[in-house]
């Protein structure tokens, strides 16, 4: 995926106010690239244009082959229907692609064991703890066909524990799926376990500060590394 000379603005107050400045960026497709930036850069509006969920002002994003058509995105919230038990909530996104129910079925139980949740299918949205809530969202992201998938700090609110254990079962499947990722966050950790690149930004309007790559498969990092240490203090502010 390239973005290029991307432009964003909006009208507040009569005043222009410049979001994105013709910002260009190249993904790799079957990689991972974190966005690490300051809370109100620009890093989630970037995210809803790549989805569509908002007009750019100008610029053009351009997706390689196998990278059209939906996008799939995780937030920072679960956003899970209550009113549907966990398996009800991954399967319904099949719904659209997949006609036969059992084939729907197979295919959502088939991620939420990758989770290690399938215990849990027939539990309602209100019985889970706030980590089992987010994994449900993980696997409905991978259950959904698409190769691009756009993550807007979806560990923000968890305690580091969990976090950590979140982004095991993330990258779980992600090492299965290898599906182009652009995840935004602030939190350097995440970023150094989770990135091929790291992108690293400054305030609005949004622009690249430098670029950092990781040769280090995530199966195989650790925060005791002593490279990723020395990333670690090399990307704090």
């Amino acid at each position: 995926m390239k973005l290029n000379s991307l432009t964003k603005h909006y009208s507040v107050n009569n005043r222009e106010l410049i979001v994105l400045d013709r910002f260009s960026l190249e993904v790799e497709k079957g990689t991972i690239v974190a966005l690490l930036g300051p809370s109100g850069c620009g890093k989630t509006t970037l995210l809803r244009l790549i989805a569509g969920l908002e007009e750019y002002s100008s610029g053009e994003i351009i997706l390689e082959e196998g990278e059209e058509g939906p996008v799939s995105f995780l937030f920072q919230e679960p956003r899970l229907l209550p009113w549907h038990n966990v398996l009800s909530n991954v399967e319904l996104v099949l719904r659209p692609f997949i006609k036969e129910r059992k084939e729907r079925i197979a295919k959502a139980s088939k991620f939420l064991e990758m989770v290690n949740l399938l215990h849990y299918s027939r539990f309602k949205v209100d019985q889970l703890s706030g980590g089992m809530r987010q994994r449900v969202a993980i696997a409905r992201a991978f259950a959904y066909p698409a190769r691009l998938m756009l993550l807007d700090e979806p560990f923000q609110s968890l305690d580091q524990e969990m976090r950590l254990s979140l982004i095991k079962a993330f990258l779980g499947l992600w090492e299965q799926e290898r599906r182009t990722t652009l995840f935004v966050t602030h939190n350097i950790t995440e970023a150094l376990l989770m990135a091929d690149t790291i992108v690293r930004l400054s305030s609005k309007p949004m622009g690249i500060v430098d670029t950092t790559k990781i040769d280090i498969p995530q199966s195989e990092r650790s925060l005791q590394d002593p490279h990723l240490l020395y990333l670690m203090g090399e990307l704090h502010p």
